[in-house]
């Protein structure tokens, strides 16, 4: 099924409602990313297609520098050690799905979040920390991370791998599977499910609407969003 298609059937679609259908389709045990992770900002929801990258803790020793050398050899690190592969190959719909080397570092900024979201990602993901949170929230960028972080990747952090299977928060997220992101938490769907889940999560979402319209209606509350 092509990527826009998928991205149809999740249309709309709450985590809530995901998680329902994924209960349908016998998925009891699969899907729901660890509560650890959260949005970094209220109001932050995402839904898209997993484009996968794995990070690793360095090895690298920093060497004795002078605070001029340190410009050059810190932008060094990010041009050959922490070079910027995934944005070439990010489509419209994708959501960055990052694993992180686990350590105290923000991985996730306000420069490459929006470097990806300008590439076409309706969010990012990752399971380690995200640094210049102010400008990450002014931005708007959808983010769901597990903490805020201060320490820059130069002398911890390396890459290690594009488009591979990554754990997020004791999930298993492939590239190509689905990925649901809002106020509830996030979870993904093995896209070999994608429309068995989305066909049920459908239906418990339009139930809940119809449920909760009539309740509006007897307290004569108007219509919103939610259950229109």
């Amino acid at each position: 099924m092509e990527t826009a298609e998928l991205l149809r059937l999740y249309d709309g679609l709450r985590v809530a409602d995901v998680r329902d259908g994924l209960d349908w389709a016998g998925l009891h045990a699969k899907g729901t990313v660890s509560p650890e992770v959260t949005p970094l900002w209220q109001g932050a929801r995402m839904t898209g297609i997993a484009r996968t990258i794995r990070f690793r803790p360095t090895e690298k020793a920093v060497p004795p520098l002078t605070p001029e050398e340190y410009t050059e050899w810190a932008g060094q690190w990010y041009r050959d050690i922490y070079p910027d592969k995934i944005t070439p190959h990010i489509q419209q719909g994708d959501i960055v799905v990052v694993q992180s080397a686990g350590l105290p570092v923000g991985e996730i900024g306000s420069n490459n979040s929006l470097g990806w979201h300008a590439a076409g990602a309706t969010g990012v993901l990752t399971s380690g920390g995200v640094r210049d949170t102010d400008e990450c929230i002014m931005q708007q960028v959808p983010i769901f991370c597990a903490y805020r972080a201060q320490s820059m990747v130069q002398g911890r952090v390396e890459f290690d791998a594009l488009d591979v299977s990554v754990d997020i928060g004791g999930v298993l997220i492939r590239p190509g599977d689905i990925v649901v992101a809002d106020g509830d938490g996030v979870l993904a769907v093995p896209v070999e499910h994608a429309e068995t889940v989305a066909k049920y999560a459908r239906q418990e979402l339009e139930g809940d609407k119809r449920g909760r319209r009539a309740i509006y209606e007897k307290l004569g509350r108007p219509m919103d969003d939610s259950v229109r």
